[in-house]
């Protein structure tokens, strides 16, 4: 039987929960630069000995983020407060280590270049304005994600957000209950597919 993907996506308000990274090379660096360009307005805590000079460039250009850097080895102390965390450096005890304590304490985690230790995956997000679809393989190939990324947002034209805003005004408006006003919003943009059917 065909292995099926069984996550079930959901959308964090990063605005609301506070993210603690644990490391800042290279690989942190990269969730750090994801996080941000899909919630800039996110509470981060890093945690590292020494921190990349690109990790230092982000937090100096953010003005709207709340940004704590300690530069030190990690503790499990430095767990308590935070929601998600994220195990991002290159070595692997260090990394199961922040795991267990995560775990230990009931919380959310993400071990880099490790799907059997992640209670979630960072996957490739399309953002649109409002519209925002994220992508995933399953912790199976990350490069599949980035390229159905790159053709989703080839696809969507950058007024998308017009669109959506003239959607919303005009949901608001009908007086019908939610299956008729589910109906008459399908109808509406029905013509959608149509187009793309026809580009295509």
């Amino acid at each position: 039987m065909q292995q099926k993907n069984q996550l079930f996506p959901v959308f964090f308000r990063l605005d609301k929960l506070k993210v603690l990274i644990v490391g800042a090379g290279e690989v942190a660096y990269e969730k750090l630069f994801f996080l941000l360009k899909s919630s800039p307005i996110t509470h981060i805590k890093i945690v590292a000995p020494e921190i990349n000079s690109k990790i230092w460039a982000i937090v100096e250009g953010y003005y709207e983020t709340s940004f704590i850097v300690e530069q030190k080895q990690f503790q499990k102390e430095d767990i308590s407060g935070y929601d998600i965390i994220i195990a991002a450096t290159n070595l692997k005890t260090l990394n199961h280590e922040v795991w267990a304590q995560a775990k230990a304490a009931g919380k959310l985690i993400n071990v880099a270049d490790t799907p059997d230790l992640c209670d979630f995956y960072l996957g490739s997000i399309v953002t649109k304005g409002n519209l925002k679809i994220a992508i995933s393989t399953n912790g199976k190939s990350p490069t599949l994600a980035k390229r159905i990324r790159q053709v989703f947002e080839e696809v969507f034209p950058e007024d998308t957000n017009s669109l959506l805003q003239n959607l919303h005004f005009f949901r608001k408006k009908l007086k019908h209950n939610f299956e008729e006003k589910v109906k008459i919003l399908n109808d509406l943009t029905k013509s959608m597919i149509e187009i793309t059917e026809i580009k295509n």
